[in-house]
């Protein structure tokens, strides 16, 4: 073959091999990945390197939009996107996860909106799963059950306590095994064009955001949210008692706030710790009136004892499977049974108390400062 052929040749081989690309990216949604991010310089390169490797066809961004890390995030995610153009470094003066979330959805290209937090693990064919959901579930917003894991002895007393009934409320998106339509869904992978139809997301919701677009998204179609046990997204918690204290408390202060936007709309059971709180105070300030402070006490007793048999029963029923559902720390510093069982115990108490304690703290600031936001 000449010189001039094999160039011919070659020019062909491009033309065909592009033809055959532009076919293929066809039948794939076009896909955005957009993480909030404030100092994550430990963990930010292995996720956005995570979803590079997933091989998705037609992964056109991956948006990061940080709040001021004075980490070295931003330097980090700024070396990415030397070596792969599809990394964005987005700034996020308000440091506010809803104003985030709505500047990367201006920015985003893609028929897909998915949603990634850097404190988590993504099974391989994370965004595959995802997409593949979201084709056949027929709804707006699909993601798969916020399954907890842990590296401290903490974090296993939290993971644990994520699996009881006390500890997540029965909610469908806490089930590993779910699958079907939900009322919310952890994280979320979103069409694009509904986020935009809605509004994206409550800027002035510092927490609850999701659930809140979420019940908004619902008023679009009846089968709106889908949770699916094929998609896998493995999630670390705080790390300390004042980290997981202060993220319940915002939450019950989100949910407040949610719940006086759209009344008669929330699940039941994120009024169940409130409901809970206020009967146990009723209760305690009747039988010590009428039966003496002994009643009281019992009463108190069995606030602590419980969460502590439940604590006991979730740990012996993990027991067998923790290292391997669950343990994502070295074999050295594996929590022992009572470890664990003492530290499911503290997250079942502080996890409902927190939340009650933050929807009581916005309710008084909602109805009796007239404080109607954050």
């Amino acid at each position: 073959m000449t010189k001039k052929g094999s160039l011919l040749f070659l020019a062909e081989k491009v033309v065909v091999t592009n033809h055959c690309r532009s076919k293929l990216m066809s039948n794939f949604p076009s896909v955005t990945i957009a993480i909030p991010a404030y100092n994550e310089a430990k963990h930010i390169e292995s996720v956005i390197d995570g979803f590079i490797n997933q091989q998705y066809p037609n992964l056109c961004q991956i948006l990061v939009a940080d709040g001021g890390s004075q980490d070295g995030t931003q330097d980090i995610v700024s070396e990415i996107s030397l070596r792969d153009p599809r990394v964005r470094l987005i700034e996020n003066p308000h440091k506010i996860q809803s104003y985030a979330l709505n500047i990367m959805i201006e920015e985003a290209t893609s028929d897909i909106f998915l949603r990634a937090d850097a404190h988590c693990d993504y099974a391989p064919d994370y965004i595959q799963c995802c997409v593949d959901e979201l084709l056949h579930s027929g709804a707006i917003n699909v993601g798969g059950a916020q399954c907890f894991v842990a590296d401290t002895h903490f974090q296993a007393g939290v993971a644990l306590a994520s699996r009881s009934f006390l500890g997540n409320g029965g909610a469908k998106y806490r089930k590993p095994g779910y699958t079907g339509y939900a009322d919310t869904v952890f994280l979320g992978c979103f069409w694009k064009e509904h986020l935009v139809a809605v509004g994206g997301f409550r800027e002035e919701a510092v927490t609850n955001q999701d659930a809140e677009l979420n019940l908004r998204l619902a008023q679009r179609r009846s089968k709106a949210i889908y949770v699916s046990s094929s998609i896998h997204v493995w999630y670390y918690p705080r790390k300390s008692i004042a980290g997981l204290w202060l993220q319940f408390f915002k939450y019950g202060r989100g949910r407040y706030l949610t719940s006086k936007r759209h009344p008669g709309k929330s699940p039941l059971r994120t009024n169940l710790p409130v409901i809970a709180i206020l009967a146990i105070l009723l209760v305690s300030a009747l039988t010590t009136l009428f039966l003496g402070y002994h009643f009281t006490l019992l009463i108190a007793f069995s606030i602590i004892a419980i969460p502590a048999l439940e604590s006991v029963r979730i740990t012996l029923k993990y027991n067998s499977t923790f290292e391997r559902v669950f343990w994502r720390g070295s074999k050295s510093s594996y929590p022992s049974f009572l470890s664990r069982c003492f530290y499911c115990w503290l997250a079942l108490l502080i996890m409902p108390l927190a939340y009650a304690s933050g929807g009581f703290f916005q309710m008084i600031r909602h109805q009796i400062l007239r404080k109607p936001g954050w």
